[in-house]
C-alpha cells in the first residue's frame, strides 16, 4: 500500500523536532551535529535569532499580496543583491529549480529579440545538477535523471566536465549559452578551476554567447566568497541562486545583467509566490550577515581549519577514505567504500552528512559553525570511519 507521502525519497530513520545552530535534536532526544545544513540551505544554522526575528516580524505584518503590487521587502533584497554582485536586476523564485527554468528562458529570449531565433542550444556538462523540472533534467542529461520521463526538452548539448577543447568545438551558430556550476555539488564536489572559469568567460565573449552560472549550492558564502565565481575574478551574464539565500526559508533568484535580461519584459515570466514578503524579509537578514567581509573572512578561516582536520582524518583511515576535495565550507570526502555506508555510520556517531556522486560524501556545515563544533564533528566522523574500517 502506497504511503500517504509519495515515496520518492529514500529517507533515513530519523525525525528531527528541533534545531539549534549547528545541531539537530531527534525526537528521542539525541543531538546530531549537522554537516548537511539541509543540503547547503541552512547557511546560518538552525533558528538563527536574526532570521527568526525577520520572519516572525514579517509574519505578524503581511504574508502575501502577489506580484500584482509593489513588494517593499522584495525591492530591499533585490537592492542588496545588485549592490553586492555583478547583477543589474533580479527575479525572485521559490527554488533553484525555478531559477533554472527562468535562466533557460532568459538566454533563449535574449537571442530571439536580437533577431537570432535559431540560437537556442545551451551547453552543459556531465555530472551537473540543475534541478528536477523538465528543463533541469534535460540540462543535466544523465540517465539517472531522465530515464522514464518521456521526450526531453530539446536544445541542450552535454559535454565532458572540464574539457575545454570539446567546449570550443561544440559552440555553433545555434548556441546561445553555456551553463555550469563553479563547484558541482550533486556531481561529487568537483570545483571548476579558476583558470577554466576565466577561459570559459573569454570563450563566451569571443563567440558572443551568454555564460550562465548555477550557484544554487556553491553560492551565498559557501566557498568563502559571497559567490564562488568571484575567486576567478569573472562575472556571469545570468546566475541562478537559491538554497542559502533563504537560510532555510524557500527562496531562489535569477540575477542578470541589464543586457542579458533585456528580453524579459512584462508578461514574459511570473511567479505566484516568488519574492513574497516572508521569503524576502528572511533573505535580507541573510544578506546583512553573509555579505559582511568579516563574516566571509571567518568562513575562510574555518574552512582551512576543517580541511586540515579532514586531511588528518583521511590519513587515519586509508582503507575508508581517499581524499578531501572542494572549496570553503563545501567539502567532500572521496570514499573507498560506498558513500551511503559512511553516511549511515555517521548516524550511529550522531553526525549528519550528505551523499553525492563519484563516491563522495558532502560536508556542508552552517557557515557559522564554531571551532569547537568543527573539532567535535571530525571526532564523530573519525568514529564513523573507524566503525567501517572494523566491520
Amino acid at each position: 500500500m502506497i504511503s500517504s507521502v509519495l515515496p520518492t525519497y529514500n529517507r533515513a530513520p530519523l525525525s528531527f523536532v528541533k534545531g539549534e545552530g549547528s545541531w539537530l535534536i531527534e525526537a528521542d532526544g539525541r543531538r546530531f551535529l549537522d554537516l548537511g545544513a539541509g543540503i547547503a540551505v541552512n547557511a546560518l544554522g538552525h533558528a538563527h535569532p536574526a532570521l527568526t526575528k525577520a520572519l516572525t516580524d514579517q509574519a505578524g505584518a503581511l504574508w502575501h499580496t502577489s506580484n500584482l503590487y509593489q513588494i517593499p521587502q522584495q525591492q530591499a533584497l533585490a537592492d542588496r543583491l545588485v549592490e553586492h554582485t555583478f547583477a543589474d536586476t533580479v527575479f525572485f523564485t521559490n527554488s533553484g529549480t525555478e531559477a533554472c527554468e527562468l535562466a533557460v528562458k532568459m538566454a533563449r529570449k535574449y537571442f530571439y529579440d536580437k533577431g537570432q531565433p535559431e540560437r537556442v542550444e545551451i551547453i552543459t556538462f556531465d555530472g551537473s545538477f540543475h534541478g528536477r523540472s523538465s528543463a533541469g533534467i534535460a540540462a543535466a542529461g544523465s540517465e539517472k535523471m531522465t530515464k522514464g520521463f518521456g521526450p526531453l526538452l530539446p536544445g541542450f548539448v552535454h559535454l565532458p566536465f572540464g574539457d575545454h577543447d570539446a567546449l570550443t568545438a561544440a559552440i555553433t551558430d545555434t548556441t546561445c549559452a553555456v551553463l555550469v556550476e563553479p563547484v558541482q555539488g550533486e556531481g561529487g564536489i568537483r570545483p571548476l578551476p579558476d583558470a577554466s572559469l576565466r577561459g570559459l568567460r573569454d570563450l563566451c565573449d569571443e563567440k558572443g554567447i551568454l555564460m550562465i552560472l548555477d550557484e544554487v549550492q556553491c553560492g551565498v558564502g559557501r566557498t568563502g566568497k559571497l559567490f564562488a565565481h568571484e575567486w576567478a575574478g569573472v562575472t556571469p551574464d545570468i546566475m541562478m541562486v537559491a538554497k542559502g539565500i533563504g537560510g532555510g526559508f524557500p527562496l531562489g533568484a535569477v540575477l542578470a545583467t541589464e543586457d542579458a535580461a533585456s528580453g524579459m519584459t512584462a508578461g514574459t515570466h511570473g511567479s505566484t509566490y516568488g519574492g513574497n514578503p516572508l521569503g524576502c524579509a528572511v533573505g535580507c537578514a541573510v544578506m546583512d550577515i553573509v555579505a559582511d567581509p568579516d563574516f566571509l573572512a571567518e568562513v575562510n578561516r574555518k574552512a582551512g581549519l576543517l580541511r586540515q582536520k579532514l586531511e588528518g582524518l583521511v590519513g587515519s583511515h586509508p582503507d575508508v577514505l581517499e581524499e578531501v576535495r572542494g572549496s570553503g565550507l563545501m567539502l567532500g570526502l572521496k570514499c573507498k567504500v560506498a558513500p551511503g555506508d559512511l553516511v549511515a555510520a555517521g548516524f550511529d556517531a550522531e553526525v549528519l552528512t550528505v551523499p553525492a556522486a563519484d563516491n563522495v560524501v558532502r560536508l556542508l556545515p552552517p557557515l557559522n559553525i564554531t571551532d569547537e563544533e568543527i573539532a567535535e564533528a571530525v571526532s564523530r566522523l573519525d568514529r564513523a570511519a573507524g566503525a567501517l574500517a572494523a566491520s
